[in-house]
């Protein structure tokens, strides 16, 4: 008889990492033979607190997995009915994801419901335990959360340290964050500046992924300035910060002509090309737990800048798949001008394909079926 896993977690159509990651998750789950279900959302954020255009994929084939939308965040009728599906399902376990406070009353709610806790694994796959933007009652949310699950799962051990703040458990369980590879294949990099409509004359860096004021993006453009000046930015994801502080940055350091900016969210079928087009991925974060970003990177084999905060470090070894650095412009910079002066880039990325093969998605579901047996 199988197993029936249900994961509680954003799922097609709606869109970003977190829904990513988890198709990727259930697919890998799947092929080993698990009765699957993703309970997703409904409705996952009101649109008067989503900062984006839109919260759903554009042009993309529903993947070959069961997706039951059923929870409105804002709704508890719609927890009772989540409750009842559950209910009729009776799992063997139940894998939630868990990234900001906000989500914690549906969550809370339907978990403590099932009457499940302490008869199958409650799994919390913490992304973040203390989200990157705070709000006032932020730890009793998580609190609330937490005592709702039995076990922990988390993708770096900076998240493993925040989650102890508030629990005191041993069934807590680490894997590093696996490899995105559901973003199509590397490209013959000067095809991918040809299709983006650049100029092949130049080398190209890449910041990729949502524009929040953590991920330091005002950094890097500061740091341009130390740079040759066939040297190029590419900005390529979804303002959710004030776009015109950037530009103000843009203009006050005459930078216009060196930065190319796709201010849009950046779909699937897409994403190859940017990385195909660049020689390395920046990411200047103030802050950080982990990156799907850094596992896109690894993906395509391309080296990384990263600031060393978080659990950045986790995921790359310094000189051997790119550079963790201080977050200040000139360090930054500095990392840059080494990569080129000393032509780093087929190096690192041989070394990332070796290493790049410890992080499967297979891995991660055989560690959450063992929960089962054991």
């Amino acid at each position: 008889m199988n197993k029936k896993f249900i994961i509680i977690s954003p799922a097609y159509p709606l869109r970003g990492g977190i829904a990513d990651s988890t198709h990727l998750l259930a697919l890998a789950l799947k092929k080993i033979g698990i009765d699957l279900f993703i309970i997703s959302y409904k409705l996952q954020y009101p649109s008067i607190f989503f900062p984006g255009k839109t919260q759903l994929v554009q042009n993309e084939r529903k993947p070959d997995l069961n997706i039951i939308p059923t929870i409105n965040s804002i709704n508890p009728f719609s927890w009772l009915k989540t409750i009842n599906f559950i209910r009729s399902i009776n799992p063997d376990i139940i894998l939630t994801r868990f990234w900001i406070p906000f989500f914690s009353p549906a969550l809370s709610t339907i978990l403590k419901f099932t009457y499940l806790k302490n008869k199958i694994p409650l799994v919390a796959l913490c992304d973040n335990i203390l989200p990157h933007e705070k709000r006032l009652g932020d730890k009793l949310l998580i609190n609330s959360f937490l005592k709702n699950n039995t076990h922990f799962l988390v993708m770096s051990k900076s998240v493993k340290i925040d989650l102890y703040k508030f629990i005191n458990s041993d069934n807590v369980l680490y894997h590093p964050h696996p490899i995105y590879s559901n973003f199509g294949n590397l490209l013959d990099k000067q095809t991918a500046i040809h299709k983006l409509g650049l100029e092949s004359s130049y080398n190209y860096i890449l910041f990729f992924g949502y524009i929040r004021k953590y991920k330091g993006l005002d950094i890097l453009i500061n740091s341009l300035i130390y740079l040759p000046s066939n040297v190029k930015l590419i900005i390529a994801g979804e303002f959710y910060d004030d776009y015109n502080k950037y530009i103000r940055i843009i203009d006050k350091l005459k930078l216009s002509k060196r930065i190319i900016i796709f201010s849009k969210f950046i779909e699937k079928n897409k994403v190859n090309l940017f990385f195909s087009a660049c020689d390395l991925v920046v990411q200047p974060y103030i802050k950080a737990t982990q990156s799907g970003v850094a596992q896109i990177a690894f993906h395509f084999n391309k080296p990384i800048i990263s600031t060393n905060v978080g659990g950045l470090s986790e995921y790359i070894i310094h000189g051997k798949h790119g550079y963790l650095v201080e977050p200040n412009p000139k360090k930054i910079s500095e990392s840059i001008l080494e990569f080129y002066n000393f032509h780093k880039e087929n190096e690192f990325s041989n070394n990332i394909k070796l290493f790049k093969n410890k992080f499967t998605w297979n891995s991660m579901a055989k560690m959450l079926i063992s929960l089962i047996n054991n």
